[in-house]
């Protein structure tokens, strides 16, 4: 049996898709077909796009292309993944790990690649409670791998960055975790190939104590 890791936080910075919900199906549906029409490798465009804004994800893709065409492509895709929730569920234990979040009184915030919009109606699908901070697409002007997002995040609750827990699936998250100076908690098997501070099948295996004075402990694994 693994031994768990235990960490100590003021705050948590939580992702949302592959960390509390699993979009997964409509991320393979939307970016395929995309993939489809600009006569790329689907396999190969999959391997890019988790935790990016998908403007970035096609600078990528397609280094040449002009960035007005991503933003206007970008805007499409966001409404295609708004209207399509097949298949959106939430990862075993987000449920029960957001409410002991807030039952403890645990300072957090969502910290997504999402906008508004997209990130209200996934967390909806699956049946989550929306974090009362949240650092969408518009709160920000560069993507993961970017750190803007969870410094912002730090910055919005009040903790040094270095006193953040990061919880993130994807390399862009993870890397933006470890560039803004947090510790970072891999979940799923999607991260586990980028070494984060610890990594959990799903949030089943995080367990939540709320500290005296403030911040949290965590077991995980």
């Amino acid at each position: 049996m693994t031994a768990s890791t235990v960490l100590t936080a003021r705050a948590l910075l939580l992702d949302m898709d592959g960390t509390l919900v699993n979009s997964d199906a409509v991320v393979e549906r939307v970016w395929r077909r995309w993939a489809d029409r600009h006569g790329l490798d689907g396999d190969e465009v999959m391997k890019v796009v988790h935790g990016r804004q998908g403007y970035a994800s096609m600078a990528v893709l397609l280094p040449s292309r002009p960035m007005e065409q991503n933003y206007a492509d970008n805007a499409r895709m966001l409404a295609e993944e708004t209207a399509d929730m097949d298949g959106v569920v939430a990862i075993e234990g987000a449920a029960e790990f957001l409410a002991s979040l807030r039952e403890q009184g645990v300072p957090h915030a969502l910290v997504t690649s999402a906008d508004v919009g997209l990130s209200a109606a996934r967390m909806g699908a699956a049946g989550l409670a929306m974090p009362e901070l949240r650092i969408t697409a518009e709160s920000v002007g560069a993507s993961k791998p970017d750190p803007e997002g969870f410094l912002k995040g730090a910055a919005e609750l009040g903790v040094a960055p270095e006193e953040c827990v990061v919880f993130e699936d994807s390399g862009a998250g993870i890397s933006a975790g470890r560039s803004a100076g947090m510790r970072v908690v891999g979940v799923g098997d999607r991260a586990r190939i980028h070494r984060p501070d610890a990594v959990v099948r799903d949030l089943r295996g995080v367990r939540v104590e709320g500290l005296e004075g403030g911040g949290v402990r965590l077991w995980v694994g």
